[in-house]
């Protein structure tokens, strides 16, 4: 069953380019902070970045690294695969 997942979301990401991946990704981080209640400045303390650069993250703006991607999924509490769907 995984290694059908996997099939399906390979195929899924070839459609994609970095730029849609970017902003789908800052849509889910947006998404999960939203229906946690957190503000932009709140959640971007919490996840120890500025609120200029969170801002930058869920419009798809910037490249997102492993170790700040990793900090907002500890922020919502969430693991790291709950914001990549792609």
């Amino acid at each position: 069953m995984i290694a059908n997942q996997d099939a399906v979301a390979s195929t899924y990401a070839r459609g994609m380019d970095q730029q849609q991946r970017r902003e789908r990704l800052g849509n889910n981080i947006k998404m999960r902070r939203v229906e946690a209640g957190l503000t932009m400045r709140r959640f971007a303390q919490m996840a120890g970045t500025s609120h200029n650069y969170l801002w930058e993250v869920e419009r798809g703006g910037v490249s997102v690294g492993f170790d700040l991607l990793c900090k907002f999924a500890d922020a919502l509490g969430v693991p790291v695969c709950d914001l990549i769907d792609f």
